[in-house]
């Protein structure tokens, strides 16, 4: 499963795209609202970031408008995917878009028949928001498990991607049930990394390495010798 960054936050994608894990990323208004500056700068730098699939979304409710959004924001970077909200026009917004050849994040997306709706629409990713299901009692997994199901015996080429995700546990569910994607905020990415044992155990080798100084000296002669013959 890919990991993306969901965020609209360039300090944000420039940390954990450091980390070497991140294959793509996603936006929305209410993420890029929060920043300050333009925000096809702000896109567009997350994509050189990423280097990887950037979804950016429309914000008209009409099919006309939301192609025409969704091209003009094509535009901005070569992996620009645009996002379309699930609906009657955000369905024909996909289908004219995705026969452009510009790919489409479907959002929005709760149940397995709007899947497979935005499926046949030619959306690349469908994207269902596991957190907000979990808001209204509904089990997420079980939602995200009919979808994937759905999806999968027929072969078809949109892949599930698992959003709202609002802690490390959505994360490996959606891994579980075979969503090709999960998007994570800044804060679950970094839950990801902690484990008390793994602490305690860099911190019990260093203190082990510091009781032989010799070692220390050792390994700076390696790494300095290694510099000089790549020189």
């Amino acid at each position: 499963m890919k990991l993306f960054i969901d965020t609209g936050s360039v300090a944000e994608v420039e940390e954990i795209a450091g980390w070497g894990i991140l294959s793509g990323a996603t936006t929305n208004p209410s993420l890029l609202a929060k920043e300050q500056g333009d925000p096809g700068d702000i896109i567009r730098r997350i994509c050189d970031l990423v280097d990887g699939p950037t979804s950016a979304e429309v914000v008209s409710s009409d099919a006309a408008g939301m192609v025409a959004e969704g091209r003009a924001l094509s535009g901005l970077h070569e992996h620009i995917v645009v996002k379309t909200p699930f609906s009657q026009n955000g369905l024909a917004a996909c289908k004219e878009l995705s026969s452009d050849g510009i790919p489409v994040n479907m959002t929005l997306v709760f149940s397995a028949n709007q899947a497979l709706l935005a499926a046949e629409a030619g959306a690349t990713y469908i994207s269902c928001f596991m957190g907000r299901l979990d808001d209204i009692s509904v089990d997420s997994t079980e939602v995200v498990r009919e979808i994937v199901e759905a999806l999968r015996p027929g072969r078809v080429p949109s892949q599930v991607l698992a959003a709202s995700l609002r802690h490390p546990g959505h994360v490996i569910a959606a891994a579980r049930l075979g969503c090709e994607v999960a998007t994570a905020p800044a804060k679950v990415l970094r839950q990801m990394l902690d484990h008390p044992l793994t602490t305690a155990g860099i911190e019990r080798f260093a203190a082990d390495w510091q009781t032989r100084p010799e070692f220390a000296e050792w390994l700076r002669g390696l790494v300095d010798a290694r510099a000089a013959a790549v020189r």
